[in-house]
């Protein structure tokens, strides 16, 4: 068996979420298994659009690391419009359903959140995959760093 590392999307989130106190100890605990290189990590150019007037902490956050970086394409927002087109959510999710389209349309094995509303949502997620099967895509898991398992 080939022991591949597996991918990581970030969505924004993730960032807020190191420095909260009900999230922080999840949130740090997966950010020292992205430093120990156990995973491939990439973000958005919609990450980094998001977190622009974020506090300054987070900011730094987002510079600290080399992030391998996605582009939201016109794929990705199709696939987006897909999802409010099908009611997995409403209008006003559009950008969470980039987040979700871009980790689908580029193929990434995990979507990391902290939005429980819109995304870690077990009646979401199954409408998010239902929609990238219909479509020709694979299955995108999707979990909070609690659930990533980081406690080995």
């Amino acid at each position: 068996m080939i022991n591949k590392k597996a991918s990581l999307y970030l969505d924004t989130s993730i960032f807020g979420g190191y420095y909260d106190d009900i999230f922080l100890q999840d949130t740090r605990l997966l950010f020292e298994k992205i430093r120990s290189g156990k995973y491939k990590v990439f973000i958005s150019n919609l990450t980094r659009t998001e977190l622009k007037n974020a506090p300054e902490n987070v900011r730094e956050l987002l510079n600290t690391f080399n992030w391998k970086s996605l582009t939201a394409t016109p794929a990705c927002k199709s696939l987006a419009n897909e999802y409010i087109k099908e009611k997995v959510v409403g209008e006003t999710s559009k950008d969470d359903c980039v987040h979700i389209a871009t980790a689908t349309v580029n193929n990434i094995d995990v979507l990391v959140s902290w939005n429980f509303r819109h995304i870690v949502n077990i009646e979401r997620m199954k409408g998010y995959n239902s929609v990238n099967v219909k479509h020709g895509y694979k299955h995108l898991e999707i979990h909070s760093p609690k659930e990533m398992g980081l406690y080995d």
